[in-house]
């Protein structure tokens, strides 16, 4: 090992390390890997940005703003109308899952799974089915849809570029298609039946048109004619609000914050933080002189109560409520929180966003939707589907037409999803405002910023001599076995590292591998693309799990439940599928 590759790997340790542990988010440990090769002299000074330049970063951010077009149409929830005729459990979550994996063949997962979510909240309510029991199959849906076509995922798009670099000849559209339909296949099979192994009980019964979740948190102050005061504890949680709330916490004492004992008093002007039932506040707030922190009365009668789910784009993440100034700048007062079942005793107003966090929100009834999608939430309330108007199929045409040019070789995906995505704004499908917050920047800037990385692990010899150590472990095993492990040590690293992070590190160590064993390189790239996608085992490893956390009231622990499983049919499904479809 020469000091270079010394260097090399020392800095990909560091890298995987810091990705692991999450303590920074992935695009600043991404620029800080990029820093330390620069500063190492392994990424020459002229080439330390080339990564941004690379065609594609261009491709993933203009499939971005084509999936944005379609999913702001409204085509979709329009075609969507017939389901609400299935009444089967089984029926039901398979259609489900079977119509987002094909959405996500052809859009960002994420933007499909966000279409389905209020529409399945609905449905399930409808069918009796728990909302815990539909969502993360939903997720994991996205996350196969996703293998089945070139644009569908981003490890695809980099894989190809790997084999471009390699043989002069990326993979085409539909390459990925007869794995990615065989373990969607599988998938379903899986699914249709095994979401009764996840939580029911994580939901509350629907109110009304509000869709329930357990331990939100509110603040509220004991008013001076307040009942309460001299009470205990005890007597809130049992006998005012009949055991529908919990008191998480008093503020008193200049902003102190205390876990009260049962028998703690209350006193004028203390502040509670209250675990529950947001739809439990209105009633105990009349009966027992609270004054609910976040805003004004609730349910007057030009306002409403909303329940959002903060996307991973949002604008409020790594923020407050007091912070964004919600109320005096969007018109709108924060009443609850929850965070994927999580017991939280902060402060409501300082409590620092998430992406997934389920938020209940006050506002005027009109405007509501509207500043919601302008701070990157997603409504889970009941909304009217769009018609579907002639110029709204507009979008669907424009991404189809780029698809069929580069499925047939008419013009390569870069440019012909770069000139879909210019359409997208110059005919009015989407402002170009919305054009550019649909590109989501911190994957641009980890794929500028890790694709010299990988090039610098090429360069100095590290990945070759990587992949000369797997080889080696590799040739002392059947055939079918090595491309497994590979299939499985990228779908354990995605967790820890970012899918596209994956690929760009075990894209061409595999390749170089098969290469020193003497066999084809695809069925190799093949097996990173799909382990790369392939993250059901923790809600942190992939947005899509992220964003159904809080929703469904999941724990960390209830994605081995369904995942585990799912893991193994991907690993067993995918390594047969490769070898039958690309010859080793």
């Amino acid at each position: 090992m020469t000091f270079e590759q010394g260097l090399a790997f020392t800095i990909l340790g560091a890298t995987v390390l810091m990705f692991a542990l999450d303590k920074l988010r992935y695009d600043l440990v991404a620029l800080l890997s990029l820093s330390a090769g620069i500063l190492a002299g392994l990424v020459p000074p002229d080439k330390a940005f080339h990564g941004f330049s690379d065609p594609v970063v261009v491709v993933v951010a203009a499939a971005l703003v084509v999936s944005a077009g379609i999913e702001r149409s409204g085509v979709i929830e329009h075609l969507m109308r017939p389901l609400s005729a299935l009444k089967s459990p089984d029926a039901l979550i398979a259609t489900l899952v079977a119509l987002v994996m094909v959405l996500s063949a052809f859009m960002k997962n994420i933007g499909a799974l966000a279409i389905f979510i209020p529409l399945s909240i609905r449905l399930a309510r409808a069918g009796g089915i728990p909302v815990s029991q539909i969502l993360m199959p939903l997720s994991f849906a996205s996350l196969l849809g996703g293998v089945m076509t070139l644009i569908g995922t981003s490890p695809n798009i980099i894989v190809s570029r790997v084999r471009m670099d390699l043989t002069g000849q990326p993979f085409t559209m539909f390459d990925f298609t007869p794995v990615g339909l065989g373990i969607c296949l599988a998938g379903i099979g899986f699914l249709t039946f095994a979401w009764r192994v996840l939580p029911h009980d994580r939901q509350g019964s629907a109110s009304g048109s509000s869709f329930r979740i357990e331990d939100y948190l509110a603040e509220v102050r004991i008013e001076a004619h307040s009942p309460l005061i001299g009470a205990t504890v005890a007597d809130l949680e049992q006998l005012f609000s009949g055991g529908t709330v919990t008191v998480a916490a008093i503020i008193r004492d200049q902003g102190h914050r205390y876990v009260p004992g049962g028998h703690w008093e209350f006193s004028e002007n203390d502040v509670l933080v209250l675990e529950g039932d947001p739809m439990t506040l209105k009633p105990l707030l009349d009966s027992a002189g609270l004054v609910l922190m976040g805003g004004g009365g609730l349910g007057t009668a030009d306002t409403t109560v909303m329940e959002a789910v903060v996307m991973p784009n949002s604008i409020l993440i790594g923020s407050t409520a007091a912070r964004s100034a919600l109320r005096r700048r969007h018109g709108i007062a924060l009443l609850a929180i929850s965070r994927g079942g999580r017991h939280m005793i902060e402060r409501l107003r300082q409590t620092e966003f998430k992406a997934g966090d389920v938020l209940v929100v006050e506002g005027n009834g009109e405007a509501m939707p509207g500043t919601l999608v302008q701070l990157g939430c997603l409504s889970l309330g009941q909304k009217a589907m769009p018609v579907a108007r002639k110029s709204a199929w507009l979008p669907v045409g424009i991404a189809f037409a780029a698809m069929l040019s580069v499925a047939f070789g008419v013009i390569p995906v870069g440019p012909a999803f770069f000139l879909a995505a210019v359409s997208m704004v110059l005919l009015g499908c989407l402002p170009l405002r919305d054009a550019y917050e649909s590109v989501h920047w911190p994957i641009i800037i980890l794929l500028g910023a890790l694709i010299p990385i990988s090039d610098a692990m090429k360069s100095t010899g590290a990945s070759d001599l990587l992949a000369g150590w797997l080889a080696l472990a590799a040739s002392q095993v059947p055939v079918a076995l090595a491309l497994g492990l590979v299939l499985l040590a990228s779908m354990l690293l995605a967790p820890f590292l970012h899918h596209a992070a994956t690929v760009l590190l075990m894209g061409p160590v595999a390749a170089g591998m098969a290469t020193k064993l003497g066999l084809a390189v695809d069925p190799f790239l093949m097996a990173v693309a799909v382990g790369a996608a392939s993250d059901f085992l923790t809600p942190i490893g992939h947005q899509c799990n992220t964003l159904v956390m809080g929703v469904g009231g999941y724990r960390f622990g209830d994605y081995w439940r369904l995942g585990l499983p799912l893991s193994v049919i991907v690993l067993v499904s995918g390594t047969l599928l490769i070898l039958t479809f690309w010859p080793i």
